[in-house]
């Protein structure tokens, strides 16, 4: 029986809270939850939050309302301590007992007092995946999800992106899930030396190995050594990752995209999966996606191009109308369209799929006499394929990294690369090939997926490649809109690695990831083209070793040679939308 709590009112809100409530897991583990009801003697649906991040703090609010708020709008909101983290027993392993956990938790909640016997279940990020691999596990009360800002695996896509390492977001976020446990330990002296290493991460970034990443050294993350242990995509991730198999979902889920945020590409793939491949006609029919101009946290539009795009409130909104109409029954018009877009510039657009069916990709082809290094130099990007053009040549030295100016990192933009940001310190490098369009004579919508094929050879047996479309303005300022990396040794399978033959011309294919943007007459559109972006990813030494983990310690300069000739045609697809 759980103990009886003290019912707590929520000033200015008919609304009570009751704090601590416990939950027991099928091991015995106890997990607390702080649980809002509105006032009232009506059964009402139940929506869960499990995070990691502290129920009082009201996790979903970098994100979404207080859960009193969403308690108002008629729901028993549980916000949950996940196993291991603050008030909850148990010891903390990121996603290893969220699917037991999660259905646990789920079927818990269903008998609560004032539940109608209906969950859903809501939240962004890591809250996302606890939502997700609760799906999987399948808990018979689980009636809808509202999986946002969120990944499809946590190997490719939250870990590493193309086999490199996210350290920027991995080094950050795996120093603050230790800090707690520190914390909870009462070990002063490694909770100092997290608190500084959150603090300082940016110099911390270039220590070497990846491995001995200086404010881990403690005994409170020690997932952290198991993710660059696991460098390739192996049972220690498949156990875990959503897109296996999406036939295990069978639940209505609202996803949510931010066009900046680390996990739009993830976010975007579970709404596709879960729309062709759910385990029956209704949980294909019953997939939302919202996608917006927002980077990872809070959820306050970017502003690019002069258009913010809509409100947190309105978020919050969506969410109302999607709990109302898959728990409550009521008609909200939140599914006459499958896709919603608030595109960067270019107001709300909606589709029947993604990519949305009038997407025609355009290939755009690069060019150039054979110094197109930095944004001064003789680049160019248009749609005809090249003739017998030289290739172009810079030199990837991993101790001068491009720097990231941007980007698709987490958590916060003072810390880690975050959002839409002037290129100018990276291109003006002649460590990077900048390549550039003539003036748009009209506008152009960019609507998907962006993939870069480059042929291109290295003086090295494994190097990296990274691509990043730009959009330049009347005024000459670059500004990113995805960007994308391919650690070469991954060119075949994330699974199997292979060295490179040095010299040796190869294909390489660089996922960008999806782009929602107008683009207006006058600008140009721009691909840059590297070796580095850092510290978004770790740095490729050159040497061939184990980047993350193997010596030798010093790095090795590596010429890199990117062609463009008929033979080999180096050039960025683009999701053109048919009419604007």
């Amino acid at each position: 029986m759980t103990p009886t709590r003290p019912i707590e009112p929520m000033p200015g809100l008919d609304v009570t809270v009751e704090r601590d409530v416990e939950a027991t897991m099928r091991d015995g583990t106890v997990l607390r939850s702080d649980v809002y009801r509105p006032r009232t003697d009506a059964d009402l649906p139940v929506l869960v939050i499990r995070s990691i991040y502290d129920k009082r703090s009201g996790t979903p609010t970098f994100g979404s309302a207080h859960p009193a708020w969403f308690a108002a709008q008629g729901y028993v909101v549980v916000s949950q301590d996940c196993r291991g983290r603050y008030a909850s027993d148990g010891d903390f392993y990121p996603y290893l007992h969220e699917m037991a956990d999660g259905y646990d938790s789920v079927e818990w909640a269903a008998r609560l007092p004032g539940s109608d016997g209906q969950v859903g279940m809501m939240g962004f990020s890591y809250v996302g995946a606890t939502q997700l691999l609760a799906a999987i596990a399948a808990p018979p009360s689980l009636a809808s999800i509202t999986p946002a800002f969120t990944a499809s695996q946590y190997y490719d896509g939250w870990t590493y992106n193309g086999g490199a390492f996210a350290l920027a977001f991995i080094g950050y976020w795996a120093t603050l899930l230790a800090l707690e446990t520190a914390q909870r330990a009462g070990d002063v002296a490694a909770y100092n030396q997290l608190a500084a290493g959150l603090g300082n991460a940016p110099a911390w970034y270039w220590s070497l190995p990846v491995a001995d990443y200086p404010p881990l050294q403690v005994p409170y993350a020690p997932y952290f050594k198991d993710w660059v242990d696991h460098c390739t995509y192996d049972d220690y991730w498949r156990r875990w990752s959503i897109d296996e198999d999406y036939s295990r979902i069978d639940v209505p889920a609202l996803h949510v995209a931010g066009w900046y945020d680390v996990f739009l590409t993830g976010t975007i793939k579970n709404f596709v999966g879960l729309s062709g491949s759910g385990r029956d006609e209704r949980t294909r029919q019953s997939q939302k996606l919202v996608v917006g101009p927002w980077a990872h946290m809070p959820w306050t539009p970017v502003s690019r191009l002069g258009s913010e795009g809509p409100s947190t409130p309105e978020i919050d909104s969506w969410l109302v109308r999607w709990f109302d109409q898959t728990l409550k029954g009521r008609e909200t018009g939140v599914l006459d369209s499958r896709v919603t877009a608030f595109t960067l510039d270019g107001g709300r657009r909606d589709f029947d799929a993604w990519p949305p069916p009038q997407v025609v990709p355009e290939d755009w082809f690069i060019h150039s006499q054979g110094r197109a290094n930095s944004k001064f130099g003789d680049g160019t990007l248009d749609r005809t394929p090249p003739g017998d053009e030289p290739p172009d040549l810079y030199i990837h030295e991993p101790g001068v990294p491009i720097p990231s100016m941007g980007g698709h990192s987490c958590c916060f933009d003072t810390i880690t690369p975050m959002g839409p940001a002037n290129q100018h310190a990276a291109e003006v490098s002649r460590m990077i090939l900048v390549y550039t369009s003539e003036p748009l004579a009209e506008d152009i919508e960019l609507i998907g997926d962006v993939e870069v094929t480059l042929y291109a050879a290295t003086t090295a047996t494994d190097t990296d490649f990274t691509a990043r479309l730009c959009v330049v303005d009347e005024s000459g300022k670059s500004v990113n809109l995805q960007e994308g990396i391919l650690r070469a040794r991954y060119r075949e399978s994330l699974a199997s690695p292979k060295l490179l033959t040095p010299g040796k011309v190869y294909e390489f294919k660089i996922d960008l990831g999806p782009v929602g943007a107008r683009v207006g007459a006058g600008s140009r559109l721009r691909l840059d083209i590297a070796s580095s972006d850092f510290p978004q990813w770790d740095r490729n030494l050159n040497t061939g070793a184990k980047p993350l983990t193997e010596g030798p310690l010093g790095t090795v300069p590596a010429t890199q040679t990117v062609l463009h000739n008929r033979a080999h045609p180096t050039r960025v697809s683009l999701p053109m939308m048919s009419s604007c």
